[in-house]
């Protein structure tokens, strides 16, 4: 891995981990901004993803896997309409367990991708019909794009299915 990819991952570690640790409100930026992030992310990283052999079918099982782990880490992350009618989320150790687990397993990859298990996932690779480096890297990033995608969504829902009133007369303040 570059010191860039490096820098990459420990700065969306820092990110999740900073904006979501704790007790939180859930606002509609909140929300909006990981996807915005995903967005841009996916359209910078992703203009060349490769399709020859099973590429594509990596890229699907990076996406599966994504959506798999972000609702797992929405789920990691109750949320709870307040008194008041807003909406807050809270995430602890688990969930920063989560987010370290699986970033530090792409980097874990990608490091002995260029290791001491490099002829193995060439020969994984070949015997899968997996075209190269291209192809596991894009496949890792849909899967990161994909989790961050679900969590987002998987907690707007959680946060619409709350009951609108928690006692008598609260209305909700404009957040979820």
């Amino acid at each position: 891995m570059t010191t860039a990819q490096w820098l990459l991952n420990l700065g969306l570690l820092i990110f999740i981990l900073a904006t979501n640790l704790g007790t939180r409100p859930v606002t509609r930026r909140r929300l909006a901004l990981p996807i915005i992030l995903a967005v841009v992310a996916g359209a910078w990283l992703l203009s060349d993803v490769p399709t020859r052999g099973n590429d594509v079918a990596l890229d699907f099982i990076g996406a599966g896997t994504g959506v798999a782990l972000g609702i797992l880490a929405a789920l990691l992350m109750p949320v709870k309409r307040r008194p008041d009618g807003t909406v807050e989320s809270k995430a602890g150790a688990l969930y920063a367990l989560l987010w370290l687990v699986v970033i530090g397993g792409r980097v874990a990859f990608a490091e002995s991708a260029n290791g001491w298990a490099a002829a193995s996932i060439r020969d994984f690779s070949i015997s899968n019909a997996i075209t190269g480096a291209d192809a596991w890297t894009a496949a890792f990033i849909i899967m990161a794009l994909t989790m961050v995608t679900a969590r987002v969504i998987t907690t707007l829902i959680r946060c619409r299915s709350l009951p609108l009133f928690t006692r008598a007369g609260a209305q909700p303040a404009g957040q979820y």
